[in-house]
């Protein structure tokens, strides 16, 4: 066209920490990795512990096990290459790894919604409809909703980056951001219907997400009554303590996901921007585990019995 000279980007710059102080990036370097490693082995710690109680064979535990492969395929999906542009100045990355990357991260973080989702009917039918508990969450249906949740989340993943990357990208290949972030990454097309294309991304993202917490929402509400119906307190404190690691666990993701997405434009330089979205893609994975592993009274105590008490036995 006329006035046009649009050229094939072939990569792009993830810039999120080029503004950082350098004597900063071997401080976060080793922050974050600390935080990565934590994350997978908290996660593969409840998995194995799920796997070798026998007593923890149960919905609930197979529903967070599945959370937790989301979440550690979720972090494997953006630290590793967050670490290696905190170390190297190289921070290219090539267009189809751009898409893989949005693609997995869009992937995993929306399974990780559907399943804080499936968890909050699995605590409602079990405090509302305890006498059915079987029949609704049978293990074969169990199986059906996990497997719902990553086929939906993958739908989710495809459905985004194939909105984002049909656009043609011209001009700066700079994305200011420590990943391919979908909103960093639209203001690079070059089409005029760009901003159309926003509104369609953002109202698919969060229409789902919004979707999950008002189900969530709804279920805490049926189970907050079930519980007041109880008439000991003791009874209502048990009840409820089945579902507090699931609700920190919630309030956690929304909360600081809310923090990322809703704040003010324009109040933050590129640095500090950089800092608060790792709160959401590190700092909640790291959480999960730690909430999991000591809001839960059961699974806490397999663990200790399973592993604090086998390899440190003067604890014991």
């Amino acid at each position: 066209m006329p006035g046009q000279n649009y050229s094939t980007i072939s990569e792009f710059i993830l810039s999120g920490f080029s503004a950082c102080p350098q004597q900063l990036l071997p401080i976060l370097f080793l922050l974050y990795l600390l935080m990565f490693l934590f994350t997978l082995l908290g996660n593969l710690l409840i998995m194995a512990t799920v796997w070798i109680e026998r007593r923890l064979h149960t919905p609930m535990y197979l529903f967070l096990c599945a959370l937790s492969i989301s979440e550690i395929l979720f972090t494997v999906a953006i630290t590793p290459r967050m670490l290696a542009d905190l170390l190297f100045t190289h921070r290219s990355i090539t267009f189809v790894a751009c898409a893989i990357q949005m693609f997995f991260s869009f992937m995993f973080g929306f399974t990780h919604s559907f399943l804080l989702m499936v968890m909050g009917y699995d605590r409602y039918v079990a405090i509302c409809h305890p006498l059915r508990y079987n029949m609704l969450i049978s293990p074969r249906g169990c199986a059906h909703l996990v497997a719902w949740t990553w086929a939906g989340g993958s739908v989710m993943g495809m459905m985004v980056t194939m909105i984002v990357f049909h656009l043609t990208f011209c001009g700066s290949n700079v994305i200011h951001h420590f990943l391919c972030h979908v909103l960093s990454l639209l203001k690079l097309a070059c089409e005029n219907k760009t901003s159309s294309v926003i509104m369609g991304v953002m109202l698919v993202c969060v229409t789902a997400l919004i979707g999950c917490l008002f189900l969530i929402i709804l279920s805490y509400v049926f189970i907050v009554a079930a519980i007041l119906r109880i008439p000991s307190a003791e009874g209502r404190h048990k009840t409820f303590s089945t579902c507090v690691s699931h609700l920190t666990v919630v309030v956690t993701h929304y909360s600081f996901a809310s923090f990322i997405y809703l704040k003010p434009k324009g109040l933050h330089s590129m640095y500090s921007d950089a800092l608060m979205a790792t709160t959401y893609t590190v700092f909640t994975p790291f959480l999960s585990p730690i909430i999991f592993s000591l809001r839960n009274k059961e699974l806490k105590n397999a663990i200790n019995k399973n592993f604090c008490r086998r390899f440190c036995p003067l604890s014991s």
